[in-house]
């Protein structure tokens, strides 16, 4: 099972984003863009960043469209050209909008694969509750992993909490990109991470990938804390 690190680049900065990726590329397997790249630089900064690279790490573009069918399926056509490896869709959009997005990656003889978010690590039981959510978030997930899959995505993003419960429940025929890895030294006064595990931890459980943000970016050295999670995954 391939297995590797995203590095979340999360930044408004092109030329800090720049700056990074230079640095970590060689040790990761990956780059995470999100909302906040994207919407800063659009298409254009990405192309600019990976660019600016010495070889092309894999591109995960994560802009968890959620919409009607139609639109995001227009969104997926968008982007198409930037040839992401990874592009994710929130499973709470339903299965019709899942199909839509995995339909429009294969008109455009893509190999993107669509990974659908179930629910986001900042939220806990107690969040899921105040959006009318009454499962706990085990069954929650369970359930939006079951429709997602047979709406056609290649994969999930889920918390490292609920890898092990995905895997009993679904197998390993498909990819699983987890979110919310924390070192066990890593402190933040601004983490917004509820769900979360070691980068060892979550690789034992079963889960493909893992996406790391500010144990990385923010570290004194991002490219020893790169380096030292990835022999962290190594040894799992």
């Amino acid at each position: 099972m391939e297995q590797g690190i995203f590095a979340a680049i999360d930044t408004n900065d092109l030329e800090k984003a720049k700056n990074l990726a230079q640095k970590i590329s060689k040790y990761i397997f990956g780059l995470k863009l999100g909302m906040e790249f994207f919407y800063s630089h659009s298409s254009s900064g990405v192309v600019e960043l990976i660019s600016s690279l010495p070889q092309q790490p894999a591109l995960f573009l994560d802009l968890k469209f959620h919409d009607i069918p139609n639109t995001v399926a227009g969104a997926v056509r968008a982007v198409s050209y930037l040839q992401p490896d990874f592009l994710t869709v929130h499973s709470l959009g339903g299965a019709d909008m899942i199909r839509a997005a995995v339909e429009e990656v294969k008109s455009q003889s893509s190999n993107s694969k669509i990974l659908a978010v179930t629910i986001l690590t900042s939220m806990n039981e107690k969040n899921l509750i105040s959006v009318g959510i009454k499962d706990d978030i085990k069954t929650e997930i369970c359930r939006l992993a079951e429709l997602s899959l047979k709406a056609g995505a290649d994969g999930l993003v889920c918390s490292p909490l609920e890898i092990q419960i995905v895997r009993e429940n679904f197998g390993k025929k498909f990819t699983l990109i987890t979110p919310g890895i924390r070192p066990k030294n890593f402190n933040s006064n601004s983490d917004d991470q509820k769900r979360t595990l070691t980068a060892k931890q979550a690789i034992d459980l079963g889960a493909n990938y893992l996406v790391v943000g500010r144990p990385i970016t923010q570290a004194p050295c991002p490219q020893n804390a790169a380096k030292s999670l990835m022999q962290e995954i190594a040894l799992a």
